[in-house]
């Protein structure tokens, strides 16, 4: 059997190493294709250091072409594809997404039908069958946290030489739109001096141009001894759950995935919104986020302003079982079975239907 995993993006990789591993596993062949980008000698550093077959195109015009060429079983995709016409002749598609949460995308990602999706829970499940009836879905778990709930050596360890073994660490990792980034004071870690603190931004926050703002408060906030700042090629967020004693976010990926390890979060619900999306133009913003957007904000204590920050996450950390029982309850329609064994489904998936 032959597999390709289509890498738009380097942030897909979380989700896709650990089904790369299992197939190996298997002693299954697997090939990567990566999108020449500004990262391209990060990039490399992961081809190097997991030894990984792969090619480098420029497009997705020069990837199909790869592809009905290389006529592979299955081809893994994180996102939508524009040639799947042309793919279907040759090859089966598959969808895995690179992370949960509250957005609209979710859902609307599965408009251009691939052979199967791999999705995490019953619930979400039967929404994306009741919306796209003549689809293939599967639920297989969230196979990005396969490591730590299988307590396997965590792939990029992050090393924290000034870190204080005696203190706790936080972690923020904000989104990149909407984000609470720019209503951080310029000297908040000054406030937060007791502990650790590890901050993870989106890949887009420190790599795009029309996020100079984020990027310039951040090279600030690293300045701070007690800080340590994401770096590009941390792309994988999964050290940084597996390091942080309480997470805080906004409405991202990030914060359903450190709920799912039973630990408290903090949800910053101030957001710096652009003016397309205030006032007469809020729907935008409620159109951007998913129909179960208040039931999963249960899974975190809320701040409402920055002010509010601190003594919460005093509170949290001194109580953190406070929320144990909620972020459980809500665990199994976030990201369905967490047993370790996800990327074990998709692969037996793919042996059964070769």
């Amino acid at each position: 059997m032959n597999i390709i995993f289509d890498t738009q993006s380097l942030y897909y990789l979380p989700q896709y190493i650990p089904v790369y591993k299992e197939l190996c596993r298997n002693g299954i062949k697997s090939k990567f294709v990566f999108y020449k980008n500004s990262h391209e000698h990060l990039i490399q550093r992961v081809i190097d250091d997991y030894d990984l077959e792969h090619i480098w195109v420029n497009e997705q015009q020069q990837s199909i072409a790869y592809y009905e060429n290389e006529k592979a079983d299955w081809i893994f995709f994180a996102n939508s594809f524009c040639y799947l016409d042309r793919l279907h002749k040759v090859s089966k598609s598959a969808q895995l997404g690179h992370g949960i949460g509250p957005k609209s995308s979710y859902y609307t990602k599965s408009s251009q039908a691939m052979t199967v999706r791999f999705v995490e829970g019953q619930y979400r499940l039967n929404r994306l069958k009741s919306m796209y009836p003549n689809d293939e879905f599967v639920d297989v778990g969230f196979c990005k946290l396969d490591p730590i709930f299988n307590k396997e050596k965590i792939d990029g360890t992050l090393e924290l030489t000034n870190f204080d073994n005696k203190k706790q660490t936080i972690l923020y990792a904000p989104t990149f739109y909407p984000s609470s980034l720019e209503l951080f004071p310029e000297n908040w870690p000054e406030h937060f001096g007791d502990y650790n603190i590890l901050i993870k931004p989106h890949y887009f926050s420190i790599s795009k141009e029309r996020y100079k703002k984020h990027l310039k408060l951040l090279d600030h906030w690293s300045t701070y001894p007690n800080v340590y700042l994401a770096k590009v090629e941390d792309y994988s967020l999964v050290p940084f759950l597996d390091k942080a004693d309480l997470l805080i976010s906004d409405a991202s990926s990030a914060l359903f995935e450190f709920a799912l390890l039973n630990k408290p979060v903090i949800w910053c619900d101030f957001l710096k919104l652009r003016w397309g999306y205030k006032g007469i133009f809020s729907y935008r913003f409620k159109k951007r986020m998913d129909q179960d957007y208040g039931e999963y904000a249960n899974v975190a204590i809320h701040a409402k302003k920055y002010k509010n920050l601190k003594k919460l996450v005093e509170q949290q950390l001194a109580e953190p079982e406070s929320l144990a029982n909620i972020r459980l309850s809500l665990s199994e329609k976030l990201a369905g079975k967490m047993d370790g064994k996800a990327s074990n489904r998709i692969v037996q998936y793919l042996m059964k239907n070769k």
